[in-house]
Order: C-alpha cells, then structure tokens, then sequence
C-alpha cells in the first residue's frame, strides 16, 4: 500500500514538473495590471506596438503555429467574429513565433484580415508567460489576454477551447463594458 502511496506521489511530482516546463512558469500580467507593451511586426513587415491601440479593447491571442489545425480553427473563428469586435471597439492580435512570411502566407490561404504578429525572438511570448519549451522547439502557448482601452489586463485565458474561444471573449467584453449600476 505504502508502495502504490508513493507511487502516486512520485507521478504528481513528475506531472507538475512537466506541466511548468511545458508553460515556463507562472509570471504571466495579472488581472488588474498593466499589460506588457511590445512592438512587433505584422504580416505586412510593419511594426505594430501594443500602445497603438490605446482607447481600444486588445484581445491579444498567442497561439502555437500557422497552418495547423487548432490555430486554422480559432483564426478563422475570430475572423468570422471580427464585425461583433468592431462593434465594441476591439481589435485582434494573434502573435505566435513564425515569421512575417509564415503569417503572410497564412492570412492569404485562410483569408484572415486581423494583424498576426512575428514573435521570432520569442520575447513578447516570455513577457505574457506563452512559451511552450518542447526541448528541442519552442512554441507560442495557447493564451489569450483581454486587454482594456487604457491598456490593463481584464481577464487571461491559459486553457483555450479553440472551436468557443471567439464566442468567449466576446462574452467576456459583454460583461466588461456593461455599465455599473
């Protein structure tokens, strides 16, 4: 008994170790604080900065790889959406770790017309805490950062279902911008 007790204990162990080196630890912008600033370029090769969307709700979203087929998924999604984020004064940014070519080619395949940023220095995707390290490469992690016009945090997702992500984050600045009573 005291063998299986052990056991367990040992694979909790391993599966949290594993489950922080995967992610990179836990330093990613609170709720509530201000969200990192950065400048990155677009698929265009044009530098796009974080503070260039002041008075705008930011919906930053880093997602592992074009082309593939959950990112193809939650791409298309916040394209399909992008008249509802229009209306509420918000814009998307996806950022992962290909380059302004991979994403040029991206956009032009799925028809995307949101700016999808080159984080090839992997430094915006440390900054929010997105890194995968999968040893030998590393990739953007799935999170996304709801960022308000004057540029602090309002909600994280670290766990991103990409088939409702879209309907979620709209959900989410439904409740934020409604009035206080």
């Amino acid at each position: 008994m005291w063998m299986a007790i052990g056991g367990i204990l040992a694979a909790a162990v391993l599966l949290a170790v594993l489950s922080a080196s995967l992610r990179g630890g836990d330093k990613s912008p609170a709720v509530g604080t201000p969200a990192p600033d950065f400048t990155l370029n677009s698929q265009e090769g044009k530098p796009i900065s974080l503070h260039d969307f002041k008075g705008k709700w930011v919906v930053l979203y880093f997602y592992p790889k074009d082309m593939t087929t959950g990112c193809t998924i939650e791409a298309h999604n916040f394209q399909r959406d992008l008249a509802k984020y229009d209306a509420k004064k918000a814009v998307i940014l996806g950022v992962s770790m290909q380059d302004e070519k991979s994403h040029q080619e991206f956009c032009a395949k799925e028809s995307l017309t949101f700016k999808l940023l080159a984080d090839t220095n992997k430094e915006v995707s440390e900054k929010y805490d997105s890194v995968m390290n999968l040893g030998v490469a590393k990739l953007s992690a799935r999170h996304t950062y709801l960022i308000d016009p004057n540029g602090v945090v309002r909600r994280v997702w670290t766990s991103v279902d990409v088939k409702t992500h879209s309907d979620d984050v709209l959900t989410s600045l439904d409740e934020l911008q409604k009035p206080s009573s």
